[in-house]
Order: structure tokens, then C-alpha cells, then sequence
């Protein structure tokens, strides 16, 4: 892992040199492995806190990359919605999930480079599972994902884990779960189990059938 670790007098602009730096004074690491190619999902585990967006967000701008990331649609009403959008966020409507996940597919295969940001738990909150948006977009769109990890315990993030998956639920989740295992939270009684909701799981059991 420490062959991955970005240091600031590595980094070729002064942005990204400061984003790092703050990090490093905020007590964190950050490491980076090139990612799999021009389009992606970043799932981003766990999300608990809201200093993990400020993490996020300074961890984005000391790689140096245009990572858009995926928020529910209230959070971008009025002047914050606009410096949301500048931070490359894109709002959601979670009324219409399946119309939402085919367009985003669509987009994505359609620019020459983009890789979208999900927190498949979609709450800081306690909850039983993972929202599947970040799995069907994935499959749709065949793209790879990045496996983020938000270590509070170590103070690290680390972006260096990427799956293919294989439409195979139980087996991707497997995968997904072994790359978080001994990833904490910085609130652990509140990170979701890495599993689908039934209902979820399902429907990917009856695709494959």
C-alpha cells in the first residue's frame, strides 16, 4: 500500500499540492492507484460522518481528476445548488431510480472520460443494506468500479481496489466485502452491512435466471 501514497512534492500543481497538504495537516493519508480506464464507478464506503465529504472533496482535488459524485436532488435547490454542481455533483431524482440509472449510463458512455462518485449506503444514518443504484449503473453502463475506502481508524483513504463485475450478486458482493473488511467507519455502529436489500437481490437472482 505505501507505493501508492501521494505526497505533496509528487503532485504537479499547486491545487493539488494544497489539497494534500491539508489533508496531511487534517492527520490523513491519501493513496491513489491510476484508475482502470476512462469511465467508472467510485464506490465510496462508509459514509457516516459528514466530514467524509470533506475528505471526498480534498482527496478529489489533490488527484487531480473531475469526479462528479451523485446526491439526492433537495440538496441542490437555490445558490448551494450551483457550488455543488461546480464541485462536479449531480442531483438525483430518487422518484424514478430505473429512468435515472439508464440516462446516467447513457451519459457517461457518452463523454470521453467520467467517473461518478456513489455512497451505496445513501444516508449517514443507520441502515439494513446498500442502495443497488451503484450495481445496476455499473452493469448497464459495463463499467469498472473503484472500491474507496474511508479508514478513519488508520486515517486513510485509499483508492486502489477495482472490481469487474461479474452480474454474479453474491459473488460481487463477496468480492466487495473482502476489499472493506477492515475498513472503520468513524461512527461503525452506523455503516450499513455491505449487502442488497432482498428485494434487490431478488431481481438480480431472476436477471441471471
Amino acid at each position: 500500500m505505501s507505493d501508492y501514497l501521494l505526497r505533496p512534492a509528487a503532485l504537479p500543481t499547486w491545487g493539488q499540492r494544497s489539497a494534500l497538504r491539508l489533508l496531511n495537516l487534517l492527520g490523513w493519508r491519501l493513496a491513489f492507484k491510476p484508475l482502470p480506464g476512462p469511465h467508472g464507478i467510485a464506490v465510496v464506503y462508509p459514509h457516516t460522518s459528514n466530514w467524509d465529504f470533506l475528505i471526498g472533496l480534498l482527496a478529489k482535488w489533490a488527484v487531480g481528476l473531475q469526479f462528479r459524485w451523485l446526491a439526492k436532488d433537495t440538496l441542490f435547490r437555490g445558490a448551494m445548488g450551483r457550488v455543488m454542481r461546480y464541485w462536479g455533483g449531480i442531483a438525483v431524482d430518487r422518484s424514478a431510480p430505473m429512468g435515472a440509472t439508464r440516462h446516467l449510463a447513457q451519459q457517461m458512455l457518452a463523454s470521453k472520460w467520467c467517473w461518478v462518485a456513489i455512497t451505496p449506503e445513501g444516508t449517514r444514518s443507520y441502515r439494513p443494506h446498500w442502495k443497488s443504484g451503484f450495481y445496476h449503473l455499473a452493469l448497464a453502463a459495463r463499467v469498472p468500479l473503484v472500491l474507496i475506502c474511508l479508514d478513519y481508524k488508520k486515517k486513510e483513504m485509499r483508492v486502489v481496489d477495482t472490481l469487474d463485475l461479474s452480474g454474479d450478486t453474491e459473488r460481487d458482493l463477496a468480492a466487495i466485502r473482502a476489499v472493506y473488511r477492515d475498513c472503520v467507519a468513524l461512527n461503525p455502529q452506523d455503516a450499513a452491512p455491505i449487502q442488497l436489500a432482498q428485494r434487490d437481490h431478488a431481481g438480480e437472482q431472476r436477471k441471471r435466471a
